[in-house]
């Protein structure tokens, strides 16, 4: 399973989603788009949003800590 989550440094919801992850034991990439204009462009062709954090689960697009839709995305 591929899990990719698109943060910046500031953004609390980022951490919250980074840290559920890590609670779960479940790996994933980071890439921080305020240092990678690269990923930030793939963020926002992929998500349609320039909004932290993007949460890709293979291929499933989630905006936001929304920790139902990332459950239903890991199923």
């Amino acid at each position: 399973m591929a899990i990719t989550v698109y943060t910046t440094p500031s953004c609390t919801y980022c951490t919250k989603t980074k840290n559920w992850f890590r609670e779960k034991r479940i790996k994933f990439t980071e890439y921080d788009v305020s240092k990678d204009p690269r990923r930030a462009d793939e963020m926002v062709r992929k998500s349609g949003q320039q909004g932290v954090p993007v949460i890709d689960v293979n291929g499933r697009v989630i905006v936001g800590f929304n920790q139902p839709e990332i459950e239903k995305a890991l199923r």
